[in-house]
């Protein structure tokens, strides 16, 4: 799915590491941007770095949820997984 996005916009942000959470694009303002499943990033959080489910989120929320990086920052869905996109 990441050569897709960047076939749309080359300049669309991607958190590295979490391609497999990627479900889809979606428009801040006016900007596209990447959209990820938080359940999916948590999983993958516990499953690829042994973490417990209370330290996944706490990761989750200070070093990838409240990373801004401008404009094309990714957007995170809260809540049951929708399925991809892909």
């Amino acid at each position: 799915m990441i050569d897709k996005i960047k076939l749309i916009d080359p300049t669309i942000l991607i958190a590295d590491g979490y391609d497999d959470c990627i479900i889809g694009l979606t428009f801040r303002e006016d900007e596209l941007v990447a959209l990820y499943s938080v359940d999916r990033i948590i999983d993958t959080l516990c499953n690829d770095n042994h973490m417990d489910v209370e330290d996944a989120y706490e990761y989750f929320e200070f070093n990838i949820a409240g990373a801004y990086m401008g404009p094309k920052t990714p957007m995170y869905l809260w809540g049951q997984d929708v399925g991809s996109l892909d």
